[in-house]
């Protein structure tokens, strides 16, 4: 804290363009050109085949008591050529940023700046190791408190915690430093502050965080311009209710414009705001969420300041709070003293009333290196920018799609513009169906039913980086693809994508029956992924 390629079961078999109206013809080998037809790397491979001649070791007597292995591990054997070949081969069937626009909503998919990936492996900063001595890290500290500095003066809130790993820890910290505010001031084991307020349009793990941290989950419903109602928030405003969770630009993509109206009736409740920060990238610079009313704040770096994310990670989630929550931000602290940058490491003295370890070690310090690159090269008003211009683009694609799509709601948006599934529905389609053609069309889907407060949501999220041709490439094909359902065509689209190394998948298998480990005599229905 610091102040101040298996088919699924019953798919069809990989495109050798049968049937498909102007694909290429079946091949042979099942390649099509250099799109190849890869097999499992159990499949390619044999145990007793490998690239690597390692000699047996001597006898020993092993210390496992009895727990070592009694079998094969069952490993492939592939001679390095085959080994670099697969995986180049399935990269290439993964969608990235850097192949084209990824058109999200929520999850803002921006272009990752490769300056921010040269400081990253710097030496200084890339070989370092978190238990070096604080005297030989005096620059990476530093960098750190320059980074929470930068996200104090950005929301107006005066403490930031670099800890959390991602946007969900983010918001547990949130919600267990609220719970621990609550409990210092008399309110111990949650006895009388049980409920927390969540508007039906704010992010879709808010729930999930608050029932975490021991709340039961209160919705407060929307008004028909896709924002939460005041009236219906004030009603459910009582004694027993610890905290608002309110995403603002909530998920409709819409900025939610009685928010100090809301935090100040919370307030005189003797709740706090908790803002989730995800959407952050249409109001900084703009707007400053203490301004708001809001006690604490999430960021996502990995969205907001342009490191990468997806596949996995890395995130990163500080979260940002008042002087009075601060107090309970968890270990580690970062000190500024006449000696250097030292680590407050324990709950003791100032931290006597800290919630404690999130996370080893200090923080996800890649991304805090990447996200303070990306500060430095854009500056304040550069910054302030690339809110206008994601706001901009999104409000682009609103406008122009208006006439084939039908839009959630009337008038203007914020970063992420909403449709729901009318346009399409009368036609026997559905928003799967139609996400799917647009992977025919070389664009990765949309964000699909999601809000749920929309009824076949399609949210879309251009963001700043991407040049106005790329917009123009997309909108032109869901123009297309309408003008193809008018036309009658809607069978293909119920069948969808044909021209994808795999076609329609049975996801709801993959979900609910995934095939995590490969067994040679399994039929290859089984796999679902």
């Amino acid at each position: 804290m610091s102040r101040g390629p298996r088919r699924a079961s019953g798919a069809p078999e990989a495109n050798g363009g049968e049937g498909v109206a102007g694909a290429a013809p079946g091949t042979v080998s099942g390649n099509k050109g250099l799109e190849i037809e890869e097999a499992l790397i159990f499949e390619q491979g044999d145990p007793a085949l490998s690239g690597v001649d390692l000699e047996a070791p001597p006898e020993f007597a092993d210390r496992l008591g009895g727990c070592g292995r009694t079998d094969a591990i069952g490993l492939p054997g592939l001679s390095e050529p085959q080994v670099v070949r697969h995986f180049t081969r399935l990269s290439s069937k993964n969608y990235a940023i850097d192949a084209g626009f990824f058109p999200l909503g929520s999850c803002t998919m921006k272009h990752n700046p490769r300056l921010n990936e040269a400081t990253a492996r710097l030496p200084g900063f890339a070989g370092l190791h978190p238990l070096q001595p604080l005297s030989t890290v005096q620059g990476a500290l530093e960098l750190m408190d320059a980074l929470a500095h930068w996200l104090k003066v950005l929301t107006g809130l005066p403490a930031v915690t670099l800890a959390p790993a991602a946007g969900a820890q983010g918001e547990l910290c949130g919600m267990m430093v609220i719970r621990a505010a609550h409990d210092a001031a008399g309110n111990r084991g949650g006895a009388a502050r049980t409920r927390v307020l969540v508007p039906e349009s704010a992010h879709g793990t808010n729930p999930a965080t608050a029932a975490t941290c021991g709340y039961s989950v209160d919705p407060v419903a929307g008004d028909a311009r896709g924002r939460a109602d005041l009236a219906a928030l004030k009603e459910k405003l009582g004694p027993d209710v610890a905290a608002l969770m309110i995403t603002n630009p909530n998920t409709c993509g819409l900025f939610e414009g009685d928010i100090v109206a809301m935090a100040e009736a919370c307030h005189d409740a003797g709740a706090y705001v908790y803002c989730d920060g995800a959407n952050f990238n249409a109001i900084m610079g703009k707007a400053r969420p203490a301004d708001l009313g809001i006690d604490v704040m999430h960021f996502n770096l990995h969205k907001t300041f342009s490191t990468p994310h997806g596949g996995g990670g890395p995130g990163s989630g500080p979260v940002a709070m008042t002087e009075a929550l601060a107090a309970h931000a968890p270990l580690p602290w970062l000190v500024a003293g006449a000696d250097g940058f030292a680590l407050q490491e324990t709950a003791e003295g100032d931290a006597a009333a800290s919630i404690g370890r999130l996370k080893a070690f200090h923080g996800q310090f890649g991304m805090f290196v990447r996200a303070y690159t990306y500060m430095l090269s854009h500056g304040g008003d550069g910054l302030t920018q690339v809110s206008e211009d994601a706001v901009l683009a999104a409000n682009y694609m609103l406008a122009t799609l208006s006439d084939s799509l039908s839009a959630a709601y009337p008038g203007p948006c914020m970063h992420e513009c909403l449709f729901d599934d009318e346009a399409f529905r009368a036609h026997g389609v559905s928003t799967l169906d139609f996400a799917k053609a647009l992977i025919d069309e070389g664009f990765h889907p949309t964000t699909i039913y999601f809000p749920l407060v929309v009824h076949g949501a399609m949210l879309l999220e251009p963001t700043e980086t991407e040049p106005k041709a790329e917009l123009d490439r997309f909108i032109a094909a869901v123009k297309g693809l309408m003008e193809r359902l008018k036309a009658g065509q809607a069978e293909r689209f119920k069948t969808a994508p044909h021209l994808a190394p795999r076609r329609r998948l049975d996801e709801t298998q993959a979900a609910r029956h995934p095939v995590l480990r490969y067994r040679a005599d399994a039929a290859p229905g089984e796999a679902a992924e």
